[in-house]
Formats: structure tokens, C-alpha cells, sequence
């Protein structure tokens, strides 16, 4: 579609007066139980359910733009022009009482991410992004990232079971961490995709590896990550899309050095 950056911006400005109006109930829900079971044992309380129906009838009422949401669904992840969704991001620390939670919002156009917003309500941090313009960071425009090393970098990692199998097994990780341990500042567990990215975006962390392939955890994130200068792929080195099944962001240079370490480490399905 058609849009220039004004019109992105414009759109970033609607829905990040709607994402502050969430912030509201989300900050009241905190420690919430689960309500809805789903695979595993993952969950999603009932603030996730009802902060998603919330944002959806803003947005589609104030855009006119669809959306696509984790609990819901909704709008076609391939339409033209959609709105991503994820109401709590990182729901265990939320119901837990932790801080690192999130609200994400992306805006894909054709499969591209254009348009990131990332909520932390908890530590009032909000960050907002179009591709091509500066990282925002409560408001304020950000520098774009500088090229680091590895060495001197703080990488956020996903969680994991060691016995788990599926497409990214507990022991091929557990490689893939033994690695980054030797070469890295500090390694950190979040327990949050989104807050990693954004985190990534803002350069308090060098870098973040993501094992999931959910779309709504990552399309805000890749947006401002790349608005800021940095780059993001997927495990294999690949650009990341919202097909990708695993996500790496990192700094220049900090990012190559990662995707050496996630290589070397070998084929994860040897680990099965």
C-alpha cells in the first residue's frame, strides 16, 4: 500500500494513544491467573484476553486497519496492511508479579514490518519506531546503534525445557548458550521476546536470540531493531519475515558474531 512515513507516523501516533489507554488495565491485572489453557503449559489470563479486545476495536475503529492478535486471531497475517498484536508479552512474568511484560504492537505492509510500538508499563518505557526513521524512546529520538563486539555486549536468550524436542531442541540450545557464554559480557533470560527486541533496538542489550516462530512476539521488535540500525534474521542467517521460525537481532557486528556462534553449533535436529 501506498503510505509515505508521515502517514506511518501518523498511525503510530493513534495507536500509541490506544496502547496508553491498555497500559491502564494492564497494570491493574498484574499477578492475574490464568484463564485460558493452551499447548503445554502455556496460558493467557484474562487481562491478555480482554487488553486484546480492547486494542483491536480502537485500532480497526481509529485505522481502519485489521489486526492480528495472539488470543483471537482476527485479520489475515498476509492482508496488505495488518496490525500484530500480543496484549501481555512474556504472560508467566506477568501473572508471576515480574516486570518484564509487555504490550506489542507491529505494522506489517506486504510482509514487511514498517512499524514497531513496545509497552512496558511497569518500568515506563515505551518504544516506537518507522522503519526509516529514528528509534523513539519515551518520546524522545534515539541515536542510531554504533557497531560493538560481542565481547562487550549483554545477550538476551529464550527459555527452555533441556528435555524439550521439537524444532529447536533443549540440548541443541543449551550448545548454542555454552557458546555465547565464552564469547559475550553477560548473558540474560527475560522471559519476554518483545522486551529482548526492544532492548535490542534501544542497545541495552547486543543482541537477542529467539527460538520461538510466533509472528506477534516478533514483528513490533524487528521493526524497531531495524528503525535503530541494527539487523535481524533468522537462526539460519536468513532476513527475518513472518514465516521465519526463529529470530536473531543484534547490533552491527555483534549480530555476525552471534550467527557464528548459532552455526557452529551445528544442525538442531542432530539433537533430537
Amino acid at each position: 500500500m501506498a503510505l509515505g512515513e508521515a502517514d506511518l507516523q501518523g498511525l503510530v501516533r493513534e495507536a500509541a494513544a490506544i496502547l496508553d489507554e491498555a497500559a491502564v488495565p494492564f497494570v491493574q491485572g498484574h499477578g492475574a491467573d490464568s484463564a485460558v489453557q493452551k499447548k503445554g503449559n502455556d496460558f493467557a489470563t484474562e487481562v491478555d484476553l480482554a487488553i486484546e479486545r480492547q486494542v483491536v476495536e480502537k485500532l480497526e475503529a481509529a485505522t481502519g486497519i485489521g489486526v492480528h492478535g495472539e488470543e483471537y486471531g482476527g485479520a489475515d497475517i498476509d492482508s496488505p496492511l495488518v496490525w500484530v498484536l500480543d496484549p501481555i508479552d512474556g504472560t508467566f512474568n506477568y501473572a508471576a508479579g515480574l516486570p518484564t511484560s509487555a504490550i506489542l504492537l507491529g505494522l506489517l505492509r506486504d510482509g514487511e514490518p514498517v512499524a514497531g510500538l513496545t509497552w512496558l508499563p511497569f518500568t515506563s518505557q515505551r518504544y516506537t519506531a518507522v522503519v526509516g526513521e529514528p528509534l523513539y524512546a519515551n518520546g524522545v529520538a534515539q541515536k542510531p546503534l554504533e557497531a560493538a563486539a560481542l565481547g562487550d555486549s549483554v545477550v538476551g536468550t529464550g527459555t527452555f525445557n533441556v528435555d524439550s524436542k521439537g524444532r529447536f531442541p533443549g540440548r541443541y540450545r543449551i550448545t548454542v548458550l555454552e557458546g555465547l557464554s565464552r564469547h559475550c559480557s553477560r548473558m540474560r533470560m527475560h522471559g519476554a521476546t518483545g522486551v529482548d527486541l526492544a532492548y535490542t533496538a534501544a542497545g541495552i542489550l547486543g543482541g537477542s536470540i529467539s527460538f520461538g516462530h510466533h509472528v506477534w512476539d516478533h514483528a513490533a521488535g524487528v521493526a524497531l531493531v531495524r528503525a535503530a540500525g541494527g539487523v535481524v534474521t533468522d537462526l539460519e542467517g536468513a532476513p527475518w519475515t513472518p514465516r521465519s521460525r526463529s529470530a536473531l537481532a543484534g547490533l552491527p557486528g555483534v549480530h555476525g558474531e552471534i550467527l557464528d556462534i548459532v552455526t557452529s553449533a551445528g544442525d538442531p535436529q542432530e539433537y533430537r
